[in-house]
C-alpha cells in the first residue's frame, strides 16, 4: 500500500496536502480473522462513484479508495483512502467522508472468525450516525 500512496502523491504535485488513512483488522473480541466479500459488478463502480462525488464535493485534485477483499488477519491492512487537495481541510474532510461511506454504505460484506466460529458484522449505530452527518 505504500507504493500506491507514493504513486498517488507523485501524481498530485499541485496539491497543497495529501491525507491518507490506513484501516487495519483489530484484534478486539478474540478476532482471529476477518473476511470481506463483495459483488464485483457493484463494488468497483460504486467505489469509483463515491470517489467522484468526494472529488466534486470537496474540490479534490484526486482521491484513492482501495479496499481489500478475502481473509485477513489482525494487524493486516484492510482499506487505504487518500485525498489530495489544494487545502488541507478539504483533504481531511474528504478522507473522513470517504471512510464514513465505506463503513456504512459500501458494497462489501464482513464477517469475523472468533473462538466460537464465524459472525457476520453489520454497521454499528455510530457508523450510521457518522454517515448521516454528510446528508
Amino acid at each position: 500500500m505504500g507504493e500506491a500512496l507514493a504513486a498517488f502523491n507523485a501524481a498530485h504535485g499541485e496539491a497543497g496536502g495529501v491525507v491518507s488513512f490506513l484501516g487495519k483488522v483489530r484484534p478486539d473480541g478474540n478476532v482471529r480473522a476477518l473476511e470481506l466479500t463483495h459483488y464485483e459488478p457493484l463494488t468497483l463502480p460504486g467505489m469509483e462513484d463515491l470517489a467522484k462525488t468526494a472529488a466534486s464535493r470537496f474540490g479534490l485534485d484526486g482521491a484513492l479508495v482501495w479496499h481489500r477483499i478475502g481473509v485477513m488477519m489482525p494487524g493486516e491492512a484492510i482499506v487505504l483512502v487518500a485525498t489530495a487537495a489544494r487545502h488541507r481541510r478539504d483533504a481531511f474532510e474528504a478522507a473522513d467522508y470517504l471512510m464514513d461511506h465505506l463503513k456504512s454504505a459500501a458494497w462489501l460484506w464482513k464477517r469475523e472468525r472468533r473462538d466460537d466460529g464465524w459472525h457476520w458484522i453489520e454497521p454499528r449505530g455510530q457508523d450510521h450516525e457518522d454517515l448521516a452527518r454528510w446528508q
